[in-house]
């Protein structure tokens, strides 16, 4: 199977009445190829990059992928390489087009009893919700009229938030089969779960954990494990020049400044290994609203010539700095890690992980073998993990090898990407059966 075609054996009117092309080859059968939406909210952001790399590799396949996403970021917004060319080819939903809302009038409010019936059923209410939920309504109906005038088949969604509605609105409007993707915990995305997935096609989970919440909270039976991808095979030819010195360790951290990544946990472990003689640097990359409270952090303990903050990087950067270090460290806490992008990349290079056992890390590693898992907020373990790479090169070297063969048999991009072609692949042919 080549690109994204593969067999149509139902009627051929619900054929004709779909976007999809069709070709009929020397076989005699009849090939689709899906023309569908990727929705991400606010794209593109700095953290946006696995995103770009799913629908290059999406792309890579021959599948047909129009950008979609809710409201344009400020420039500044990305440092990324792909920012401006993602921006150009993205259409924003928000503020929706007087000539959408009209054109939508004009042909009698098509699915205007269905979509309030959808708004009747969420639980919230006062005059501010219901004000947003016109918002809602608005933007829904500029995506139904963008995917008719694109030809779209289906639409996913990288969100169970606020852009999960418009989604829900818009099917209840006559528009395509949409799905979603779940990427971290569900208290961190508002409430209504039951009513933004119970039309949905399938519900991507970063983590066999968020399944279980899908499962139990919202009712919804439909949902699969997936992740983001990284690229391996860029990855892989980092740090094969990397030195290792005994005594000496250099450990990095890419992440946003926000309490909850576990900075300040990280910053004592590094005072305490410091003071224990170990010859450590510290690189913290990101930006966010806790940058205040790490800088003092990192003077109150006097770690000024032990820890570099860096900034936001780019791709490139991040490769750069995953190619210098000698360890990674992930020590978040509490909601909203789910499967950490930044752990797969620094597997792909070869480094060994420090991570908390947070969302799906215990499903990424497995520990003392391909990287390492500590409880949540215990800056102890922290320490003993960081003494043990900076003093056993050999288990350093091999947890980082076994950490780079995990990551090019599970996290590459090609391989996850398949997986979300796939079901969206199901998901057209079986919305064309029904028509």
């Amino acid at each position: 199977m080549k690109g994204s075609s593969w067999s149509w054996t139902g009627p051929l009117s619900s054929l004709v009445k779909s976007s999809a092309w069709a070709v009929l080859p020397a076989t005699g059968r009849l090939i689709l190829s899906a023309r569908f939406g990727y929705l991400v909210p606010d794209f593109p952001t700095q953290t946006h990059v696995f995103f770009w790399r799913e629908i290059q590799a999406l792309r890579d396949m021959g599948e047909q992928v129009f950008l979609v996403s809710t409201r344009k970021p400020s420039p500044l917004a990305c440092r990324h390489d792909f920012a401006l060319a993602a921006t150009k080819e993205t259409h924003y939903l928000y503020p929706p087009s007087a000539a959408s809302l009209l054109t939508w009038a004009a042909a009698g409010c098509p699915g205007l009893p269905q979509a309030l019936g959808y708004l009747g059923e969420l639980g919230s209410s006062g005059t501010m919700h219901r004000f947003r939920q016109c918002g809602f309504l608005a933007v829904a109906i500029e995506l139904v009229e963008w995917a008719s005038r694109t030809r779209i088949d289906h639409v996913h969604g990288h969100s169970c938030a606020n852009s999960a509605h418009v989604l829900a609105l818009a099917h209840r409007l006559g528009g395509p089969s949409f799905s979603l993707t779940l990427h971290g915990d569900l208290d961190a995305y508002g409430g209504d779960h039951r009513s933004k997935m119970k039309d949905a096609a399938f519900i991507c989970a970063v983590g066999s954990h968020l399944v279980g919440q899908i499962r139990e909270r919202a009712n919804i039976t439909n949902a699969l494990v997936t992740c983001m991808g990284v690229k391996t095979e860029e990855l892989g030819k980092l740090g094969k020049d990397r030195s290792y010195v005994s005594g000496q360790l250099h450990v990095a951290t890419v992440a946003r400044l926000h309490p909850a990544k576990g900075h300040l946990h990280a910053l004592a472990a590094v005072r305490r290994a410091h003071q224990s003689g170990l010859k450590i640097h510290y690189t913290i990359a990101g930006e966010g609203p806790h940058k205040d409270a790490i800088l003092s952090k990192i003077h109150q303990f006097g770690l000024e010539n032990q820890v570099t903050l860096t900034g936001s990087l780019s791709e490139t950067e991040v490769y750069q700095l995953l190619s210098k270090v000698d360890a990674f460290l992930l020590p978040s806490t509490g909601l909203g890690e789910a499967w950490p992008v930044s752990v797969m990349e620094a597997m792909g290079a070869g480094l060994p992980v420090i991570a908390s056992a947070i969302g799906a890390t215990p499903e990424m590693i497995t520990p003392d073998r391909n990287g390492f898992l500590v409880s949540q907020g215990d800056e102890a373990a922290l320490f003993n993990k960081m003494m043990l790479l900076g003093a056993d090169l050999e288990t350093r070297h091999r947890i980082g090898t076994a950490a780079r063969r995990t990551a090019r048999q599970r996290f590459d991009v090609s391989v996850t990407a398949g997986l979300l072609r796939e079901a969206i692949q199901k998901a057209v042919t079986a919305d064309l059966k029904r028509r």
